[in-house]
């Protein structure tokens, strides 16, 4: 199974690639799943016709609310089928100024792993939509947990994208020396001055790994 992570700066355009990516996998006969992880929940929503799906943390706590066990959780409950038949999985967040959004991420995804997922439903490809403003353990988790093995920076010329997405590349790079994943390119989605833009991101990975590409 291929799993793939998506990660940059906020608003940089992560679900509509990953929701193309999705679709390009799809239509070459592949099983996939897209697993937003960010608490807005709307990585998949151009896969479910405008749909905000419910969430695995927002499921989890109706579950505990009402006094049920977590383990009579079933992956009915949290997954759902886009479009061509993707599988459209969105982790959430805690309540607003409660816990941290990016250990709930790695809640979200243990409790998919817990499920088997990932072998029910025969997935060919994986594809991670994971916020990237800053790098904090949470969000790094999908990384360092295992759960994705090619990771692509998205980013534009724009001082803010690059920032962002120097963080994550260090990030990647430290969580990375076991040989298991690693950051595989970077994706240039232009905010103005395409040429300009992708002139400085092809000089962007330079020392950061020796695979990435544009």
């Amino acid at each position: 199974m291929r799993q793939i992570a998506i990660y940059g700066k906020g608003g940089i355009g992560k679900s509509t690639v990953s929701s193309n990516l999705s679709m390009a996998f799809r239509a070459k006969g592949l099983k996939v799943m897209q697993v937003g992880c960010d608490p807005k929940r709307d990585s998949t929503r151009s896969l479910t016709s405008g749909r905000l799906i419910p969430t695995v943390l927002e499921t989890l706590r109706d579950y505990l609310r009402t006094g049920r066990d977590q383990s009579a959780m079933t992956l009915q409950d949290i997954v759902f089928t886009g479009a061509q038949g993707i599988y459209c999985v969105e982790s959430g967040g805690p309540e607003p100024g409660i816990g941290c959004a990016g250990r709930g991420v790695l809640t979200a995804l243990q409790i998919l792993k817990d499920l088997k997922a990932f072998g029910t439903y025969q997935l060919d490809v994986v594809l991670y939509d994971i916020l990237g403003d800053v790098v904090c353990g949470g969000f790094a988790q999908p990384i360092r947990e295992g759960f994705a093995q090619e990771i692509y920076l998205l980013c534009s010329g724009s001082f803010m994208s690059l920032y962002a997405a120097n963080n994550i590349a260090k990030g990647i790079r430290r969580l990375s020396r076991s040989g298991d994943t690693g950051l595989a390119g970077v994706i240039c989605n232009s905010s103005g001055d395409e040429p300009f833009e992708r002139a400085v991101l092809a000089d962007f990975p330079v020392g950061l790994a020796a695979s990435c590409s544009i």
